[in-house]
């Protein structure tokens, strides 16, 4: 007998044709590149220049549409070998010529300096929707920003270099390129340093190490956005993590001290988001509750978000959740008491057969 054909349903169809719709206007759009330095002088401007070199002898033609006032040494000898479109006039400043380079209309546009405000009566009031036009226009970009400039991570940078910042560019507009490239290159230090110099030095790695790190969760966050956005773009329910997002589920008899313990050493190590979750129960003992209540407490006092699910088979609960979010590694306590030829067709054997993609990480208790 033939098996039955499904009609799809006109959600369905609906999601399909906005894939098909999106992918085409993708298409006509302009790629965007970002080199992504995390403190100044890391070398993004000559990685830029370096590509947009190697572009340009490939035979693609490749203009620069803006460049900071002053550029290193090391930079000038690439710049001299392409092709510069100036900076328009406006009101005293300077501002990129959209109108100038979409005429023009090359196959790739440099531009430095994403976080500049642009003078009263430009086109624009920053330089990063300049580029958004020119992008819209089909032009290919390839551009440069210090994790400073992003604007939701200006404070957490001040916190470590002290030095404020007012220009910046939103992180929805970072996630939207379409690569995201780590300059990951510290300038050399002088090798005779004496002992004032090799105490700023340390300080100085220091603060490197710290917004390095900070520019590499960036840019698996990054990933993550992406990565979910076409998932959900052509309807794929499947997700998937470029960074940790730890879960830990909690039983009125779970060990919560050491799975919060670890659960926020692996968070903190990866930089990693950390939930707490629990399956409400519909006639809990008083005595469960309590214990519930008591780990509960622990979570909250560790400043853990906290998540109740409901359903009546926790592990479809706990499963679905998980997808959801794009869990990692899931925490779940279980009792040594059960032997293990009774763990098939537990609520254990279903999030370890089923999770697929997620690391299930299982305590005694």
């Amino acid at each position: 007998m033939p098996a039955e054909i499904r009609r799809k349903t006109p959600e369905e169809y609906l999601r399909e044709c906005q894939a098909e719709e999106e992918a085409t206007a993708a298409r006509s759009k302009g790629h965007l590149k970002i080199f992504l330095g995390y403190a100044s002088g890391v070398g993004k401007s000559f990685r830029m220049l370096d590509e947009a070199r190697r572009r340009r002898e490939r035979g693609q033609d490749v203009i620069v549409g803006a460049m900071q006032p002053q550029v290193p040494t090391e930079v000038e000898p690439l710049l001299r070998k392409l092709q510069v479109v100036p900076l328009k006039v406006v009101n005293g400043g300077t501002a990129i010529d959209v109108d100038a380079l979409v005429r023009r209309h090359p196959a790739v546009c440099v531009i430095d300096g994403l976080a500049y405000d642009n003078p009263p009566g430009s086109r624009n009031p920053t330089r990063w929707q300049d580029v958004k036009d020119l992008l819209e226009a089909g032009i290919n970009v390839v551009a440069s920003i210090n994790i400073q400039y992003v604007d939701e991570l200006r404070d957490r940078v001040e916190a470590i270099t002290g030095k404020h910042v007012d220009q910046t560019v939103p992180l929805s507009f970072i996630q939207s390129a379409d690569e995201v490239e780590i300059v990951d290159a510290p300038p050399e230090e002088p090798m005779e340093r004496s002992a004032d110099q090799q105490v700023e030095i340390q300080k100085r790695q220091e603060r490197l190490s710290k917004l390095r790190e900070l520019a590499l969760v960036v840019t698996a966050d990054i990933v993550d956005h992406q990565l979910n956005d076409y998932l959900e773009r052509h309807a794929i329910k499947q997700h998937f993590g470029a960074h940790e997002r730890i879960l830990v589920c909690i039983t009125p008899r779970a060990n919560m001290r050491e799975m919060m313990e670890l659960a926020q050493i692996a968070a903190r190590r990866f930089h990693g988001d950390l939930i707490v979750a629990y399956v409400k129960q519909a006639n809990i003992s008083p005595e469960d509750q309590s214990a519930l209540d008591a780990r509960l407490a622990i979570a909250n006092a560790a400043g853990a978000h906290v998540e109740i699910l409901e359903g009546s088979d926790p592990a479809d609960a706990i499963l679905a959740f998980a997808r959801s979010r794009g869990i990692t590694q899931l925490f779940v306590g279980h009792s040594q008491r059960t032997g293990l030829a009774r763990l098939k067709g537990s609520p254990l054997d279903k999030l370890i057969w089923e999770g697929h993609g997620i690391d299930v990480c299982v305590f005694p208790q």
